[in-house]
């Protein structure tokens, strides 16, 4: 039984039931503002990432012909533009969702919400890992050649081109791992709403 927000123990020990919603609250805010950091960072980033390889070119002269290297020349960084691009418009309707939420004082949120934000940051993140790795693999090919299929170095000839791309995959690892982060936060907020006890009253995000 309670009395005035103070519950009894079997052993008529009093329990006061306030303490423990308190640090709920306090536990769900700082995880809503990590979470709010590191959707405005992926934001961030992905944009960066996607605007240093897209912008990227270099003209070379070779054999008194000028050839031009862009980022459309290689598969793997059309991909990777165009996933930093979709994480970050993303992340930026969720950081806009997360922004409302605080704004509002909701603690919880339903639970179809719940798995299709899970499920979304699932995608985000696998796709944001494999474009990284795709990535990566052909600017090694760029930077060390593979002799046995007689694929040459072009890093040596389009320095200034490998270093940008460089850059834009090194922003795009710091993505990734944000974006794994993300989906360790949302199945957080998604599992947590089948524990054992929870406030059915609570407002949804």
């Amino acid at each position: 039984m309670s009395y005035l927000g103070v519950g009894v123990s079997p052993g008529n020990v009093p329990v006061s039931h306030s303490s423990s919603t308190t640090n709920l609250k306090v536990i769900d805010r700082r995880v809503r503002v990590a979470e709010l950091v590191l959707r405005f960072l992926i934001c961030g980033l992905g944009l960066a990432a996607a605007l240093l390889v897209a912008t990227d070119t270099q003209v070379k002269e070779i054999f008194m012909v000028k050839k031009k290297a862009k980022f459309t020349d290689m598969k793997a960084l059309v991909f990777l533009v165009i996933v930093n691009v979709i994480a970050a418009a993303y992340s930026l309707l969720q950081a806009l969702r997360c922004v409302v939420s605080m704004v509002k004082g909701n603690v919880l949120f339903s639970k179809p919400l719940a798995w299709m934000i899970f499920s979304a940051d699932q995608a985000v993140a696998y796709v944001a890992v494999a474009a990284v790795g795709a990535a990566a693999q052909s600017a090694a090919l760029a930077k060390l050649g593979q002799s046995e299929l007689q694929w040459m170095k072009i890093c040596n000839m389009y320095d200034k081109f490998c270093t940008q791309v460089g850059e834009g995959i090194a922003s795009s690892v710091l993505v990734g791992l944000s974006t794994i982060l993300i989906s360790c936060i949302s199945a957080f907020n998604l599992f947590r709403l089948y524990g054992g006890s929870k406030n059915k009253s609570s407002s949804r995000w």
